[in-house]
């Protein structure tokens, strides 16, 4: 017979701030069980008591000790917590037999002493991959948004949805919450109006707001309407393989929503721009990197258009793990079936970052950041992608090449075997601020004239009745690609028209 809720025993991991407040939480609300004991490895205070709670420990020895019974749950609260102590801790909890092993995550909201129960989630993967996130007061470097109405474009997706959870600690008047896909703004919109109620951060009216922003006078009227003083501008199509197959949508969806962002946020007096870019867009091979090198263009010109006291910048960092279409999903799911585990080339290598660092980092940036500069968050070293699926398959508790086969299929259309964080004509300078470089041109990137750029493709991408015979036509597209961007070639895509 299952246990209810409330005949759950947990054990608390970490005996610290974090961890006493979960047990006081649970024992005031009394319906999700009950805390029996924290183990933690500080001698000074296993043997001690926490509110009539025994501290154990240390955790490797105790938790072999332990008698475990079906339905009992581990909470891990140590936020400040490294994943190889985490890949440490989860060994040995799994070891000893807990069906469930939450943990509390995200060190930037634990630092703020505002740890609460609704912000603990099942630990998974991505936890165990990273490296240990810099730590950042988000009520710091937050503060410029204070009292500000705030617009994430892209908001249902990884990268806007995390902007929006940490936001929520940044005393914002209003955080908008825009996106074109009606069931992912559905879900961002009711977890902050969860964490608001559970006592999570401050007191911010979340207003969802669905649109398009490839709709150019609907842009103008939505930013003029919404009076925003900050964008964090997320939304883009961002899947290689799916955009090389869609090239005329990533540009038309990419650059001219962007566009039309931009030039409405410069007529209505937008203070503060970030767009979130890419490595990709670094001496790009794919039309989705050729998108986002013209968009980092753009917000650079807006940056010589703008007012002097507005700041439109660009924030460039490279993959993040657990991402929608990223490579930890598809994994997990060809683990899930038995494998095999597809991996492209085992000499390819890419930076990796957890999406709650990233964000973090993008939301310091937005306040120091400088009009018409370039940043590059610090990513660290290169990870195989081969050793990541090793990982994985240990993590979920079998053998790679023995349970679960990996296969090398080769590399897709516009994948290379590593991603270059910045060009030959770029220079990455170390900045006040932990892992923020700021990007110093060497010259003006004389690569590509944007403006004669746009109107080029625009006729591909929105339809003029007097070149009616190039719209859609991505072979026309690639042409013009090859004539402006060295990494692209002519007739890479076969296809002469989009669907």
């Amino acid at each position: 017979m299952t246990k209810s809720f409330s005949e759950t025993n947990i054990h608390i991991i970490g005996a610290g701030i974090a961890g006493t407040m979960l047990a006081r939480e649970i024992r005031e609300k009394g319906i999700f069980g009950k805390v029996i004991a924290f183990l933690d490895d500080d001698p000074q205070k296993i043997g001690k008591t926490i509110d009539g709670t025994p501290v154990l420990g240390p955790i490797e020895q105790t938790a072999r000790l332990l008698r475990i019974g079906a339905g009992d749950e581990a909470l891990i609260a140590i936020p400040s917590a490294s994943p190889q102590t985490l890949r440490n801790i989860y060994s040995v909890l799994k070891a000893a037999g807990f069906s469930r092993i939450r943990l509390l995550p995200g060190i930037a909201q634990i630092l703020e002493g505002s740890a609460h129960l609704i912000q603990a989630r099942d630990i998974n993967p991505q936890d165990l991959l990273g490296r240990a996130p810099v730590a950042i007061s988000l009520k710091e470097s937050l503060a410029y948004l204070r009292g500000k109405r705030v617009l994430i474009t892209g908001a249902g997706g990884s990268i806007g949805s995390e902007l929006a959870r940490q936001l929520l600690s940044g005393g914002a008047e209003r955080i908008y919450l825009f996106g074109h896909g009606e069931n992912s703004i559905y879900q961002i919109d009711r977890e902050l109006r969860l964490l608001q109620e559970s006592g999570v951060g401050e007191k911010a009216t979340i207003v969802p707001v669905i649109g398009e922003l490839k709709d150019r006078e609907y842009m103008r009227y939505i930013i003029g309407q919404l009076h925003c003083d900050v964008v964090f501008h997320a939304a883009a199509y961002k899947h290689v393989p799916l955009m090389e197959e869609n090239p005329v949508a990533v540009m038309e969806n990419n650059i001219f929503g962007t566009k039309n962002l931009i030039d409405a946020c410069l007529a209505q007096g937008v203070k503060r721009f970030v767009l979130i870019s890419t490595d990709k867009a670094v001496e790009p091979v794919s039309a989705y990197g050729v998108s986002k090198m013209l968009c980092e263009n753009m917000v650079l010109d807006a940056g010589k258009k703008a007012p002097a006291d507005t700041a439109y910048m660009f924030v460039r960092f490279g993959n993040v793990l657990g991402s929608r279409g990223s490579i930890l999903p598809l994994f997990i799911d060809q683990i899930k079936k038995g494998g095999p585990v597809t991996v492209t080339d085992p000499q390819m290598v890419r930076y990796f970052m957890t999406i709650p660092e990233a964000c973090s980092l993008v939301l310091k940036t937005g306040g120091v950041g400088k009009n018409g500069n370039s940043y590059l968050l610090d990513m660290g070293e290169p990870v195989k992608i081969i050793e990541i699926a090793e990982q994985l398959i240990r993590f979920m508790g079998y053998e790679p090449g023995k349970d679960i086969p990996v296969s090398i299929i080769g590399s897709r259309p516009g994948e290379r075997l590593d991603e270059p964080l910045w060009s030959r004509r770029e220079k990455p300078m170390e900045t006040d601020f932990p892992r923020i470089l700021k990007l110093e041109r060497s010259e003006e990137d004389k690569t590509l004239d944007l403006d004669s750029f746009m109107e080029e493709i625009r006729p591909i991408c929105l339809f003029d009745p007097e070149a009616a015979h190039l719209y859609r036509n991505r072979k026309e597209l690639y042409r013009i690609l090859a004539g402006h961007v060295p990494g692209i070639k002519e007739g890479m895509n076969g296809g002469k028209h989009e669907r």
